[in-house]
Order: C-alpha cells, then sequence, then structure tokens
C-alpha cells in the first residue's frame, strides 16, 4: 500500500510540473499593454473623425505562435472619444476625454494584434455611438445637446468663427471650411450654438482682395496645413445676425451676439519629414541652423525632399480596419478569466454602462 501511496504521489507532482499556466486575463499588465498599444496604432490608423481612448479591456483571447516568436491576441476594448481630431495624430494618452457636457460617445473595438518584440496592430472593427440626450439631461439637465451638422445655423455658427479666425490669426494664407464634424446647442441668456470643424489652408494670402476670398481654392500641395477649430455662437431669442464682410469699418461682433474660435494648426507630415531630413544633415554641422517650417512665413513651393533609407513610410491609413456608427449591441458574457477590466471612465452614466 505505500508504495502504491508513493507512486500516486510521484505522478500527481509530475503532473502538476507540466501544469500549463494560467492565461492571462484582463488585469494582467501584458495584456493591458496590448490594448493600449493596437490603440494607439487604430488611432494612427484612422483618416476622420476624434482620436479615441481606452475605456477598459472588456475581453480577450491569447494563442501563442511560437513558430513566429510570439502570441496572437484577440481583444474586445471598450473606449470613448476623446476631444482630440484624428488630424492632430496626438497620442491618445494626452487627449481629454469628452465629458458630460461635451456631447460624449463611446463604444467598442474588436482587435487582433500580435506580440512578439513589439506590439503590432493586423485589425480592428470598431462601433461607436452617442450618449443618448435623455441619458444626459437626466444627469445635467443645462448641459448641451447634439444638433444636427446640416442645420443652417451650424453652419452659420462655422463660418462666423472661421471668419473670425481669420480676421485675428497671423498665419500667412487665408484658410476655408473643410468639414463640420460635432455640433450642439444649449440655452444661456438666449440660444448658444457651439461647433466643431476642420478648415484647409488656400492659395490666397492675407494680400489677397476681400472680394476674391470666395473664390480661394485650398492648396494642392503636400505642405498646405490643416487645422481643428472650436467655436461657439450667441444668439438672442429671436434673430442670428450675420456679420458684414471682413474689411468693412462695420465689421466689428455684435456685443449680443459674440463669436468666440480656437484654431490648432498642424504642421503637414512632408514638413515634418523634410524637417528630419534637414536636422539629419545638419547633425554633422557645428554652426548648425534650425530649418523652420512654422506658419507664420509665406508659404512657397521650394520644398524638396530628399530619399533617406532611415525614413519610415507608412503603409496607407485606413488599411486595417473601420470605425462605423452604430447602437449599442447585446453583449455575451466574458470568456476569459478576471474580465472585464476596470472602467477608466463612466461619465456619471451608470445606467449606460459605458
Amino acid at each position: 500500500m505505500s508504495v502504491y501511496v508513493l507512486v500516486l504521489c510521484l505522478a500527481l507532482l509530475q503532473q502538476e510540473g507540466r501544469a500549463v499556466p494560467d492565461r492571462p486575463g484582463c488585469s494582467s499588465p501584458e495584456a493591458v499593454r496590448v490594448a493600449e498599444e493596437a490603440l494607439e496604432q487604430i488611432n494612427q490608423d484612422r483618416t476622420d473623425g476624434y482620436i479615441l481612448s481606452l475605456n477598459r479591456l472588456y475581453d480577450l483571447s491569447h494563442t501563442a505562435e511560437k513558430e513566429k516568436g510570439g502570441s496572437l491576441y484577440k481583444l474586445t476594448i471598450d473606449v470613448m472619444e476623446t476631444r482630440c481630431h484624428i488630424t492632430s495624430r496626438k497620442p491618445w494618452k494626452q487627449c481629454e476625454v469628452r465629458d458630460i457636457g461635451g456631447v460624449p460617445v463611446y463604444g467598442e473595438c474588436e482587435v487582433s494584434a500580435f506580440i512578439g518584440s513589439q506590439v503590432r496592430l493586423q485589425s480592428y472593427s470598431c462601433a461607436l455611438r452617442e450618449v443618448p440626450a435623455t441619458a444626459v439631461v437626466d444627469v445635467c439637465p443645462d448641459c448641451p445637446t447634439a444638433d444636427n451638422l446640416n442645420e443652417p445655423v451650424v453652419k452659420e455658427t462655422a463660418n462666423l468663427s472661421l471668419q473670425r479666425f481669420n480676421e485675428e490669426s497671423q498665419l500667412a494664407n487665408y484658410f476655408i471650411l473643410e468639414n463640420i464634424t460635432r455640433a450642439s446647442s444649449q440655452w444661456v441668456v438666449g440660444p448658444s450654438y457651439f461647433v466643431e470643424f476642420t478648415i484647409l489652408e488656400t492659395v490666397c494670402s492675407k494680400k489677397t482682395d476681400v472680394s476674391e476670398l470666395s473664390n480661394c481654392p485650398p492648396m494642392d500641395c503636400q505642405f498646405a496645413h490643416r487645422g481643428f477649430c472650436v467655436g461657439s455662437h450667441m444668439t438672442d431669442e429671436e434673430q442670428f445676425e450675420i456679420r458684414l464682410p471682413v474689411g468693412k469699418k462695420a465689421s466689428s461682433f455684435q456685443k449680443r451676439n459674440p463669436v468666440d474660435v480656437k484654431c490648432e494648426i498642424y504642421e503637414p507630415q512632408a514638413a515634418i519629414v523634410e524637417e528630419q531630413v534637414h536636422a539629419k544633415a545638419d547633425s554633422g554641422h557645428t554652426g548648425r541652423q534650425h530649418h523652420n517650417h512654422t506658419h507664420l512665413h509665406p508659404h512657397e513651393h521650394t520644398h524638396s525632399v530628399t530619399p533617406s533609407s532611415d525614413l519610415t513610410v507608412s503603409k496607407p491609413r485606413g488599411s486595417l480596419g473601420t470605425v462605423v456608427d452604430q447602437p449599442a449591441p447585446v453583449r455575451s458574457a466574458p470568456a476569459a478569466s478576471s474580465c472585464p477590466g476596470p472602467h477608466r471612465h463612466n461619465l456619471g452614466l451608470d445606467r449606460l454602462k459605458l
């Protein structure tokens, strides 16, 4: 009997030594790192919309691929929209998630990523949606609610905001409206309208006669600048006043209808690459001169980029996945252990289970 017990114990010990380690769950540092880095690559791949921020890791599966020297992760991540537009190309950790007063948007992404020496995004599919206005009003009755982008008052608010930006900016050329990307309204002492929109640099300099501004085409050049603006306009209850054209003596803003605007202008990728080429070329010189491609000088079409094998050529954006507007799905319970992970945001909207 004692010999039998001894053999049994040895067998159990041997089996325990061969036990497969627990698969990573949604709280494991590696899984979280894969989710964070994959989302960064999703944002870099996208061509429109707003930068997404990680809210939580909802579920995952993990398959070791020894022949490839790494592992394949399939993730379900919950995301929230930030205030940063894709045009900015900012890291998502530097962007502020839209709060309850910013017409918040949430969703989920199905992600496939391979992790070897580094995380490499393979594919993604994201579905997003606005938080319903009724849910916002329940928590914050005075918060702005979303407006239709095609409303005349929305378009006029964007045009007035851009007009003010062009008047007050110190940039060399005029900019035109590209797309209105977000609109909302709120009652203050009267209707107040808020818009977000992208803008494009034109070929018309600030010396262009006012009468010719409506015919200014966008600059068709790899060094053309783009921008993202946030504008607002407060109206009275009965009318929406229009500003006179730029250059007219009576063009000051009506005191009861103030217009505010704030824009960020981004350097085009071609200028950034050229700056890198200049920096590399100047690295061996003691009297190095900084080549500045800022927005305060007249735009010239004499830029050139010397090909360099050290410069990374990225694949076309938008080639790895899709982002669509879609109602919230009915979700099954997570299959992985320790899933889902903790929320990073909930905006006080507990009933939506963001």
